[in-house]
C-alpha cells in the first residue's frame, strides 16, 4: 500500500512538473524578447527636464529592494534615468516634469512595497 502511494505521488509530481515547464518556457521566451529589445525612450526637452533626489528608508538589500525600486522608476513614462544607491539609501531620478512629479515618484516607490515598507523622505528637486 505504501509503495502504491509513493508511485502515485511520484507520477503526480512528474505530471505537475511537465505542466509547469511548458508555461515557464513560454514566459521565458517573452522575457528574453523584451530584454533584447527594450523600449526606446523619448527624448526629453531640456526645458522640461527635472531632477529629484530623495532618501528611501526600509530597504533591506541591494538586489531585492534597491534594484527593484530602480527598475520600477526607470520604467515609468517620462523618466530618463533612475539610480538607487542601497548603501546611501539615496535615489536620484531625472524626469520630464510634464509627465511625472516628485509626488508621483514617491507613490511609485511606496507602491513597490506594501505601502508601508519603503518610506520616502528628504525630497529635493
Amino acid at each position: 500500500m505504501n509503495l502504491g502511494k509513493s508511485i502515485l505521488t511520484f507520477l503526480f509530481a512528474i505530471l505537475l512538473f511537465a505542466g509547469c515547464k511548458e508555461k515557464t518556457t513560454g514566459t521565458a521566451t517573452t522575457s528574453s524578447t523584451e530584454t533584447s529589445a527594450p523600449k526606446a525612450k523619448k527624448e526629453i526637452a531640456a526645458a522640461n527636464l527635472q531632477k529629484a533626489s530623495f532618501t528611501i528608508e526600509g530597504m533591506t538589500c541591494a538586489i531585492g529592494c534597491a534594484k527593484t525600486i530602480q527598475e520600477e522608476l526607470s520604467g515609468l513614462e517620462g523618466v530618463q534615468t533612475a539610480t538607487v544607491d542601497f548603501d546611501k539609501k539615496l535615489a536620484t531620478v531625472s524626469f520630464d516634469k510634464t509627465k511625472q512629479t516628485p509626488e508621483s515618484l514617491t507613490k511609485i516607490v511606496q507602491a513597490t512595497g506594501d505601502g508601508k515598507t519603503y518610506i520616502v523622505s528628504n525630497m529635493k528637486s
